[in-house]
């Protein structure tokens, strides 16, 4: 089955991090992306910053454009993965391999995509 996990980090205590340590955690990182690479089903990306998003959104008075992601939260998504393993449970297993959930303020979000689309025809 095919999920999407996320992987967040609160920016505030990202920039507490030192640099040494940073720097170890990213190379697990990329160690990580190769060692589930069977499963990756498509490498995803890295986002840039939170503060270079733009939002499109539905107010009151219509559509408006904002600087600024859509959310008003402490973390971010930073990054995303397509991975296609047996069932969530392996995903979840998969998740808490992640290294940089050592680092305080990070998390994987896991979301099942939606392959079967007949389920939104009338």
């Amino acid at each position: 089955m095919k999920y999407v996990i996320m992987f967040t980090s609160t920016p505030a205590l990202d920039a507490q991090v030192a640099p040494e340590v940073a720097q170890d955690v990213y190379g697990r990182v990329y160690q990580w992306f190769q060692d589930n690479d069977a499963v990756i089903d498509e490498s995803g990306a890295e986002l840039q910053p939170v503060e270079t998003a733009t939002t499109v959104r539905s107010g009151a008075q219509g559509v408006v454009v904002v600087d600024g992601p859509f959310t008003e939260a402490r973390e971010a998504v930073g990054g995303f993965s397509i991975i296609d393993v047996p069932d969530l449970d392996a995903a979840i297993a998969l998740a808490r391999s992640w290294p940089m959930l050592e680092l305080e303020g990070t998390s994987v979000e896991i979301r099942p995509l939606v392959t079967d689309y007949s389920q939104f025809e009338q």
